[in-house]
């Protein structure tokens, strides 16, 4: 019997295989397809010949999780105790799913925040616990009323997702008000802030959990250097969380993963001596910008897209399909890819909404804008 029976192959997966099936341009799955920096390449390629290749310590490569310590300080004025709060991870899934086995008990209840990333229910369900799924309003602005009759004694959890897949929306000092406001009702509920897209804002900066006094304690932050440094594939995050929820987690990652790549680790520790983070948001915001321009004239809506690499748009000047179907006939009748919104909602919520991958090189994102033009 199967232990997750309503869970089907991911709608990325979906997307992405229909469009190798029809030779569309992949606008739907989260991976840039320009190339990776040449330092970091430069890097990995001298390290291969190095004594690099066997198992790291359990919790991280400890020259990286220096490293770490030394981001999180520069770009949150935090410190943190490399040996004791944080955790290199397979990806920033990994830290997502290995928090959640070691944290959520039978019985218990996870807050998540529709539309919300497809990783965070399975985990739930996989510790016999109840995820109650909590609309976001029609701005993607949290509604923290709703999400407080939501909480309960047996609410033991909060995954916030900031900046917002796939929304791009990031949360504002009022939400971290509110946040504070809910956690003081509720002194046994953790946050659990998936923070991948750190470094990938706009005009608004990122207002990082790491700056929160109130959730030092009561925090688990998860980072991926696989989405800021365009290294998907190296599957590397890391999480960072106080010592005595740490120690859990580190119970189960020791058992799912014990120790991620060696050679990535050492790569990246180095890396991050001579890159700079704080360049990301101008060089993704240029991204943004261009694809914007490229789809003014067209019959799609832009909507706001404060952060991330994902821009949505509603098609309803288009069509009257639900999102699920246009995204399908998108791909078979205009080759490009793209993902539909209700599939990141409990109740497949359809607003006409889907939403594009910018996170490309110019030739793919004119070559996506033309077709879509011509709509």
């Amino acid at each position: 019997m199967s232990k997750l029976p309503n869970i089907t192959t991911s709608i990325f997966t979906v997307m992405s295989k229909m469009a190798t099936e029809y030779n569309a341009i992949n606008l739907s799955q989260g991976f840039p397809n320009f190339p990776v920096d040449e330092r970091l390449t430069d890097i990995i390629a001298r390290l291969a010949k190095e004594n690099v290749h066997q198992y790291t310590p359990m919790a991280g490569f400890p020259p990286l999780m220096n490293q770490i310590a030394k981001l999180v300080q520069s770009s949150y004025n935090r410190t943190i105790n490399p040996e004791t709060e944080i955790l290199v991870t397979a990806g920033a899934t990994q830290g997502i799913f290995t928090t959640i086995l070691a944290l959520i008990k039978t019985g218990d209840e996870v807050i998540i925040l529709d539309p919300s990333y497809d990783s965070y229910e399975s985990p739930v369900l996989l510790c016999n616990a109840k995820p109650v799924r909590v609309a976001l309003n029609d701005d993607y602005t949290p509604n923290w009323d709703t999400i407080e009759k939501a909480c309960s004694s047996k609410s033991k959890m909060i995954i916030i997702n900031n900046p917002h897949n796939p929304t791009g929306k990031i949360l504002n000092e009022e939400d971290f008000l509110q946040l504070e406001r809910l956690l003081s009702k509720y002194p046994d509920l953790l946050v659990l802030s998936d923070e991948v897209y750190e470094y990938i804002t706009f005009e608004e900066k990122h207002i990082s959990a790491h700056t929160k006094d109130f959730l030092l304690n009561r925090c688990i932050m998860v980072s991926s250097f696989g989405k800021s440094f365009h290294i998907t594939g190296w599957k590397i995050g890391y999480t960072v969380a106080p010592e005595y929820l740490m120690k859990e987690i580190k119970k189960v990652h020791q058992f799912l993963v014990f120790s991620v790549n060696s050679i990535s680790q050492a790569a990246i520790n180095q890396y991050l001596d001579i890159v700079d983070v704080n360049l990301l948001g101008k060089f993704y915001q240029e991204k943004r910008d261009y694809f914007q321009k490229l789809l003014q004239n067209s019959r799609f809506e832009l909507k706001p897209c404060e952060g991330t690499y994902f821009q949505v748009v509603s098609y309803a000047n288009i069509s009257n399909d639900d999102d699920v179907t246009f995204c399908k006939k998108l791909i078979t009748d205009h080759g490009v890819a793209a993902i539909p919104i209700s599939t990141f909602y409990s109740d497949h919520k359809d607003q006409k909404l889907i939403r594009f991958c910018f996170a490309k090189d110019n030739f793919t994102l004119e070559s996506a804008a033309k077709k879509l033009g011509d709509i």
